[in-house]
């Protein structure tokens, strides 16, 4: 059934279509409207779930991984310095291997106190070991939380799935999002039975010391299993398709109007809908441009990037976070995927915009493109305002 509905309220109708079990949050902006909705739900009793409040996101986290550890299907969702206050226990829902599904719906990270949207906070979780796929909308940020969950409980993947949806920009969106019936999603996503779980008429450990002679063997199964979800991810859209209709192609990557394209940017969540405008409008202009965008960050799609950027000559890759003191994080994967081959891009110039909430408008498109010369940029940012820096960088 079609909905004109907010981006949170979709997320929230998603979720309880997967009946989980447990959900556990603590409220922070611009998060807070997808578990307000589902801690409603579980109030007038339209969701069987247990909400458990809590007073912080680390106990939010930490009820979550004991819920899953446990065998049941769990949820929460969080952003900004909430995803950092969990960041101990993100690693060790993944390290112990738990099929969790978070919401993370991104913001800038303080300081500066800021509550508007970049994706510095996922970002920053990027070497947790979570897979991490990027909404452009509101239909696909619902969509993936169907995909997160059978994702996460395939038996040979078992690890958790972080669904990515920028702040305000989709949560706090209205946009027209179809909710499909109950039975489409029980038909798409099993009811979950657990691998392993704790019970005690079947004791076992989880989450173990560990000594060296082990250790380094963990981070490699967790690696080698990041590989085996470039290759389930497809096959999940696929299936997705054959039940609800819509088509993700392989969820890994989208190319738009890239064919024959002298320049392309690489982008990742909802300003990838402004660049498809200005490609629109620049085509009918004549001019060659295009848009790769990144679906799965982690594990991150080294040769089906490759695949797509070898014949273009000018990429610009476009970050909404930066890792200070280096280059930005999307570029590098960019980079890294089209290193020491034959045939690559002539230039791969980095871009940062939109930082902390900042507009990103079809003129900031536009300048990216005129930017994407035949001179490399190794790190630029579009719509600096000069004026506002001191002497030295001051405050």
């Amino acid at each position: 059934m079609k909905e004109f509905i907010e981006g949170s309220r979709a997320v929230a109708e998603a979720v309880r279509l997967c009946k989980p079990g447990v959900i556990s949050a603590y409220p922070i902006t611009p998060q807070t409207h997808i578990v307000e909705e589902l801690a409603q739900m579980v109030a007038e009793g339209s969701l069987n779930s247990q909400f458990v409040n809590v007073e912080s996101e680390h106990s939010a986290a930490s009820v979550v991984l004991g819920a899953s550890a446990t065998g049941v299907r769990a949820y929460t969702a969080s952003s900004s310095q909430g995803i950092l206050l969990m960041c101990e226990v993100l690693f060790n829902i993944a390290g112990m291997r738990l099929p969790l599904v978070l919401t993370c719906a991104n913001r800038a990270i303080s300081a500066p106190i800021n509550i508007w949207n970049d994706q510095q906070d996922s970002i920053s979780m990027r070497d947790a070991g979570w897979v991490q796929i990027y909404a452009e909308n509101n239909q696909e940020a619902a969509d993936m939380h169907f995909i997160a969950y059978r994702l996460a409980e395939d038996k040979n993947i078992m690890l958790p799935v972080m669904v990515c949806m920028d702040g305000f920009i989709l949560t706090h969106g209205i946009e027209t999002v179809d909710i499909p019936k109950q039975e489409e999603v029980d038909k798409f996503l099993p009811v979950y039975s657990p691998l392993y779980k704790l019970d005690t008429a079947t004791p076992m450990t989880l989450g173990p010391l560990v000594g060296p002679d082990y250790y380094l063997e963990t981070r490699y199964a967790i690696q080698e299993t990041h590989k085996d979800v470039l290759t389930l991810l497809p096959k999940l859209a696929a299936d997705f398709k054959a039940v609800f209709g819509r088509d993700y192609k392989n969820l890994l990557i989208e190319e738009y109007r890239t064919e024959g394209a002298e320049k392309v940017i690489v982008a990742m969540g909802s300003v990838c809908g402004t660049v498809k405008t200005v490609v629109d409008q620049m085509r009918a202009k004549g001019k060659k441009v295009g848009l790769l965008r990144v679906v799965s960050y982690r594990p991150f799609p080294y040769q089906e990037v490759y695949q797509a950027l070898k014949d273009i000559p000018k990429v610009a890759v476009l970050d909404k976070s930066v890792s200070l003191g280096g280059y930005a994080p999307l570029a590098v994967e960019v980079k890294a995927a089209c290193y020491g081959k034959k045939k690559t891009p002539k230039v791969i110039s980095s871009f940062v915009a939109g930082l902390g909430g900042r507009d990103i408008t079809v003129e900031s498109i536009e300048e990216i493109y005129r930017r994407l010369t035949t001179k490399e940029v190794n790190l630029d940012f579009i719509d600096l305002k000069p004026e506002l820096l001191k002497e030295k960088y001051g405050q």
